[in-house]
């Protein structure tokens, strides 16, 4: 305990807290790394965990098909899902999904989601993704409950807006095997006619 007094001197005492200081008048000197948000925004990893999206096939049909995994998956409880069959018969109104449901009511909570990705892996058609957006912040508690609406991605080129037919002569599984590459004449004209058909009976 002694030899261990001995190293220690007035000039060591004296010069410590300068020694304990030359982190701060090493960085004082640097360039700034401070990103000027939201003026410049920082490039997001490639697999971020941002806003949610459901996705669609080719033919603009959905691939979300209401079994409600994702909901049960979320270890917060953020995802409500509520399935309905989809009707293509003569007369009926349309198909959503290529399966025999769809997703009528899908919302995401994000005052309580965590971005654990969970509901991802869980998805078995691979209707819902995660996106690199991450500014969803609001003021407002009921503009953080995200509708189906909000959820859904963007139509594409060569896509109609369901509610339409498959496409004719296919099953669900070759959705998923990618045999549909965009809509087809068939499902068009089905849609303008469909289109039609509403807008007599609003008339009507």
């Amino acid at each position: 305990m002694a030899d261990d007094e001995k190293k220690g001197g007035f000039l060591s005492d004296l010069f410590a807290p300068v020694g304990g200081f030359g982190v701060t008048f090493a960085t004082m000197f640097r360039k700034v790394a401070t990103t000027e948000y939201p003026e410049v925004k920082r490039p997001t990893a490639q697999r971020f965990h941002g806003r949610h999206q459901l996705n669609r096939h080719p033919d603009g049909l959905e691939k979300c098909v209401g079994c409600e995994l994702c909901a049960w998956a979320c270890p917060a409880d953020a995802i409500l899902v509520e399935g309905a069959n989809n009707d293509d018969s003569e007369g009926g109104a349309g198909r959503f999904s290529p399966g025999e449901r769809y997703g009528r009511v899908y919302q995401i909570n994000y005052l309580r989601c965590i971005f654990c990705g969970l509901c991802i892996e869980a998805c078995p058609t691979r209707a819902l993704t995660m996106t690199n957006e991450y500014e969803i912040a609001d003021n407002n508690r009921a503009d953080l409950i995200f509708t189906k609406e909000q959820l859904l991605a963007p139509l594409q080129g060569g896509m109609l807006s369901p509610p339409h037919p498959m496409v004719e002569g296919l099953e669900e599984r070759d959705y998923y095997l990618g045999s549909v590459s965009e809509a087809t004449p068939t499902q068009k004209s089905w849609v303008d006619e469909h289109h039609v058909r509403t807008t007599e009976e609003v008339s009507s």
